[in-house]
């Protein structure tokens, strides 16, 4: 991955008055001039958290990410990704840990899904490439 790569993703994803937390890898050092500040933890030197600026939170978002894809779906396509990774999202934003019970959690995905339909259509082809 390089910064060019790397530097669509973020800008669509992350709001730009956004602190962008990373490690000190090079590749950021470019994407972070784009947003409010960009803070940095150096793991080479075993610098995990400085403060609140740590990258833990995330590594243990695509932690639990990767260990659902690897071990519960198992084969997922490129196509439907984001519809996994946003599945963990809500799982993640709405965990107990956060005082959401399961109760509040059937509640708020039935409020995500209202007025949305699924359908069994194929996707084309050019939606596959993505």
């Amino acid at each position: 991955m390089t910064a060019e790569t790397l530097k669509p993703i973020l800008e669509g994803q992350i709001d730009k008055s956004a602190r962008l937390m990373t490690d000190g890898a090079g590749l950021y050092e470019k994407i972070g001039k784009g947003f409010k500040s960009h803070e940095t933890v150096n793991h080479y030197t075993g610098e995990y958290a400085r403060g609140d600026v740590t990258t833990n939170t995330v590594e243990g978002f695509f932690g639990i990410l990767k260990r659902g894809l690897n071990g519960t779906y198992q084969h997922v396509a490129p196509i439907h990704l984001g519809r996994y990774v946003n599945e963990f999202a809500f799982r993640y934003s709405n965990r107990a840990s956060l005082n959401i019970n399961d109760t509040q959690r059937a509640q708020l995905a039935l409020q995500g899904i209202s007025g949305k339909r699924l359908t069994y259509r194929r996707p084309n082809e050019a939606q596959q490439e993505i």
